[in-house]
Formats: C-alpha cells, sequence, structure tokens
C-alpha cells in the first residue's frame, strides 16, 4: 500500500516508517498538521497513519476534519498517547477508521494497518500499473515496457522508477529518494542516488530518444513526458 505517516515524534515516525517498508509497503513521511494536509489532498493514498497531536496551527483531528469535509475517504488510523474512551470517541467522530495509542506493538499497528487495507480493497480495485507516456509498470509481475518493448530492471532500480512514477510531474529530492528507496537517512549529497540515476537513464530513456527522466537543477530529479 501507498501509505502517509503523519508523525511529529521522530523516534515513533521512524521506527512506524521502518517497519512499514519491511513490510512492502510504500510510505512517505511528514512531522506536521500543514504539510500532512497538502500530501493527504494531493496525492492518492490507500492509508494515512496520522498523529493526534501535531506542532503547526493543525493537529491531527483538524487535519481528519478538513479532509473528510472534501469527501476524502481514505481510511486514516490514529495516533494518540491520549486514551481516555472520550478522547478515542472523538477521533472516532472525526472521521478516523482506527484508534491506536502509545506506546503500542508494531504487530499490532501492522495488523491493523493491514486489516483497513482490506476494508479499502473491498471498496476501490487496487492499482497493478504505473503509466506515463509509453512508459508502461506491471506491479505485480514487476516489469518495466516502454513503446511495447521490456526493459530489465534490478529491483533497486525497479523501485527507484516506480517512485518517480509515482510522483510523476512532482519534483523529488535527494533525501526524498533515500528515504522512499534506500530506506535510510545519510548525506544527501552522496552520489548513489545519481549513479542510479545514470544506469536507469541509460535504460528507460537512451534507447528511445525522448527522455522521461529529468534533473531539475539544484533540487533533484523529475518523471514528465515532453
Amino acid at each position: 500500500m501507498h501509505i502517509l505517516v503523519v508523525e511529529d515524534d521522530p523516534t515513533v515516525r521512524n521506527f512506524v516508517a521502518k517497519g512499514l517498508k519491511e513490510a512492502g509497503h510504500l510510505v512517505e513521511l511528514t512531522d506536521n498538521g500543514k504539510d500532512g494536509l497538502f500530501m493527504a489532498v494531493s496525492e492518492k493514498f490507500d492509508l494515512i497513519i496520522l498523529d493526534r497531536m501535531l506542532p503547526g496551527g493543525i493537529d491531527g483531528v483538524r487535519l481528519l476534519e478538513t479532509i473528510r469535509a472534501q469527501n476524502n475517504t481514505t481510511p486514516v488510523l490514529l495516533l494518540s498517547a491520549l486514551a481516555d474512551v472520550d478522547d478515542r470517541v472523538q477521533g472516532l467522530k472525526a472521521g478516523g477508521d482506527d484508534y491506536v495509542t502509545k506506546p503500542f506493538a508494531f504487530s499490532e499497528l501492522l495488523a491493523r494497518v493491514e486489516a483497513l487495507g482490506r476494508r479499502g480493497r473491498t471498496e476501490t480495485a487496487p492499482q497493478t500499473k504505473l503509466e506515463l507516456a509509453d512508459l508502461e509498470i506491471d506491479l505485480l509481475s514487476r516489469t518495466v515496457r516502454r513503446a511495447g518493448q521490456k526493459i530489465d530492471l534490478q529491483p533497486r532500480e525497479f523501485r527507484l522508477l516506480e517512485y518517480l512514477t509515482r510522483h510523476a510531474g512532482q519534483v523529488v529530492t535527494r533525501t526524498m529518494l533515500l528515504e522512499g528507496v534506500w530506506d535510510y537517512h545519510f548525506d544527501p549529497q552522496t552520489n548513489v542516488i545519481d549513479v542510479h540515476v545514470s544506469r536507469l537513464r541509460q535504460k528507460v530513456d537512451k534507447p528511445f530518444g525522448t527522455p522521461l527522466i529529468h534533473t531539475i537543477r539544484n533540487a533533484g530529479y523529475m518523471l514528465r513526458a515532453e
């Protein structure tokens, strides 16, 4: 699943993200309500894990009420240190689908995430393909074709292309790629990303003449059709 985690505590945020990625999910992170709201309404997620108490003037309940007012039906799992019945009821009445109190065992969180994912799949068909121009990515068979021609990619190259395609038309920074594709944090100036992007271009762009992968100077990369 494509999951958004909105959590201001870096320890909890990284703990949750690491476990979800190890379980095979694509995870995006933010640490405040303002950015969380922007991401929730501008991208398609299968699930949102939302901390109830957030900095920046928009707490979890307000964020949740705002997206529900926009008819956004993405399942939302609330995280909170507030364990009283009244607090849980308020969160659920605001539009939450589940409520987990801190501290929690990751195994329980994952079980609840997967349960909400199953519920969501009964309402909408799962996304199995990504497409941009003549590029096609089959997420089930993990295969890539461009102009009908199969392109053989290594697992990391596939994840990199998948991430870029899910964010097509958006600037993707090196930090986003390190967190979303490599699953760890270190100096975003490292050349490991540039090396993999160069290899990806040799396979996805060079044989076809028209580039899809573009370098955005001093920012990162963008996948777009000319």
